[in-house]
């Protein structure tokens, strides 16, 4: 499964200029693991960079004019960070397995003469064996097929992107496609990756548009969709019901023995199941021990509701390739906080490979179930912009881990302040 090694944002509102993980073959810098948390304190931009990851999945989605407008980000002037002039940018490296060469796809965002953001420029570059896609203000080139072009490297770049596209069309004319973008706010990945002439740039665009970002919400879970069984779980967790018909109708052995390994994870919890109602929609059942008629959805606490949504998306026969989550631990007892992490360890490190997960987090019972390579601390400079490092980069924090203390209780006490 494709894993992120490196994600780098700027001009995005408190980001100035942050970066994650490994972007080039030049930096000695490691790749993210396939559990990663943000942590740091109220206003540092943790959910700003939760944002940066749902933008850019929207550009795909809607185009870039539209995703500067869509879940209340205001537009572009809005979201580029403050007394910036330059572009909003990004950089997502990712390996489309385990043993496959990086990845690299760039993209910048600026506005036209109308003051309306358009895309400036977007690349998609394989490491080591040359360019698949380079596009400058609508015009480019793209390789055929699973070819990469041996033209300038993201490392390397020249700063002239129409000189460099200008020299390929006239030299590699005959292993090139000539692009032309109608709709210059438009992603030229979402209409490439539609075409099977360009399938490495499909496989960016699934593996993108497969990015599952919680927006969930226990109030949306709670409602009764109509009947229909769902193979995913959405975003908001409103078609929980149709995941569970889902489940129950394709996987009943396998969904069982989930209902009954969830259920042992949550305190009071005996048992938990399912019921249909007389219009043949499908409710869950929990069984609180001590009680004997069962507690419904609508009934049972946000945090109840909460970890079995959680748990349920982990257990998907076929998973995102990216989770990306939002402070899981609001409602939930801080017992049970380390056993969510550990549940997404075990799923984001197993055999079969799962999703990467990110989250970000400002509680320490969290972070006490994880490792210094795992969590990264984030944090406002001087100038009130986000400046964020590994907590692994600190000697002294590795070795009292390695002693036995735990990271959270470490960052609790502040040794993971900047020193």
């Amino acid at each position: 499964m494709a894993k992120i090694e490196g994600f780098r944002v700027k001009n995005f509102r408190a980001l100035r200029d942050v970066t994650i993980g490994k972007l080039s073959n030049l930096q000695q810098a490691r790749p993210l693991t396939p559990m990663t948390a943000v942590i740091g304190k109220n206003g540092v931009g943790k959910s700003s960079l939760f944002d940066a990851f749902g933008f850019l999945a929207d550009c795909l989605r809607l185009g870039v004019e539209e995703a500067c407008d869509a879940r209340g980000r205001g537009g572009f002037d809005r979201i580029r960070s403050q007394g910036q002039t330059g572009p909003i940018e990004f950089d997502v490296r990712y390996k489309e397995s385990l043993n496959a060469q990086a990845i690299t796809y760039s993209l910048a965002i600026e506005l036209d003469a109308t003051r309306r953001p358009f895309v400036q420029r977007e690349t998609l570059d394989q490491a080591k064996a040359g360019w698949l896609l380079m596009l400058g203000e609508g015009l480019g080139v793209a390789w055929k097929g699973d070819n990469a072009g041996k033209g300038t490297h993201q490392e390397d770049r020249d700063p002239s992107l129409a000189a460099i596209i200008a020299a390929i069309w006239k030299e590699d004319r005959d292993k090139v496609e000539h692009v032309k973008m109608d709709d210059h706010r438009r992603l030229a990945v979402a209409t490439l990756g539609a075409l099977q002439e360009h399938p490495r740039i499909a496989e960016f665009r699934r593996f993108i548009e497969g990015w599952y970002l919680s927006y969930f919400t226990p109030n949306a879970a709670r409602g009764l969709p109509l009947a229909g069984p769902q193979r995913h779980l959405n975003s908001h967790g409103d078609n929980l019901g149709n995941v569970v018909q889902f489940m129950e109708r394709e996987h009943p052995g396998r969904f069982q023995s989930i209902l009954d390994r969830i259920a042992g994870k949550i305190p009071g919890i005996d048992r938990i199941g399912c019921e249909k109602t007389i219009d043949n929609r499908l409710v869950l059942r929990f069984n609180d021990k001590g009680f004997t008629d069962p507690f419904y959805a609508g009934q049972v606490s946000d945090g109840t509701l909460k970890v079995f949504t959680y748990l349920l998306l982990l257990e998907d026969p076929t998973p995102p390739p990216f989770i990306c989550i939002e402070e899981p631990e609001n409602g939930l007892y801080h017992k049970l906080l380390e056993t969510l992490a550990r549940e997404f360890r075990r799923h984001a490190t197993g055999a079969n490979g799962g999703s990467q997960i990110f989250v970000t987090t400002h509680q320490p019972y969290f972070v006490d179930a994880l490792e210094p390579d795992e969590v990264w601390v984030l944090e406002k400079g001087a100038d009130g912009f986000s400046t964020i490092r590994r907590a692994s980069d600190d000697p002294v924090v590795n070795a009292m881990v390695a002693e036995g203390l735990p990271l959270g209780g470490l960052w609790y006490s502040d040794y993971l302040d900047e020193r």
